[in-house]
């Protein structure tokens, strides 16, 4: 995915996603809302921000996870 709202740079934040130009990460942003806040919220709390930002926050967050591989593991003990 690439989108010019993102960036990756070792030299911000240890190579985090953050939205461009910011400190702000990715992580921050998705955690903010997995914790209820709003957008409105998030838009107050970081007044730097676009309400394009955050949707490219979740767009990024939605594109890592669609490329993670998953492994399910048995409950089984191992041995049986």
């Amino acid at each position: 995915m690439t989108t010019n709202r993102i960036q990756i740079d070792p030299a911000v934040m240890m190579g985090k996603p953050v939205i461009q130009g910011t400190r702000v990460t990715v992580e921050q942003i998705l955690h903010k809302l997995a914790e209820g806040a709003t957008e409105g919220e998030l838009l107050e709390d970081y007044p730097h921000l676009a309400p394009e930002d955050i949707r490219a926050a979740i767009a990024f967050g939605a594109a890592s996870v669609a490329h993670e591989e998953v492994v399910l593991l048995s409950d089984a003990p191992v041995g049986h």
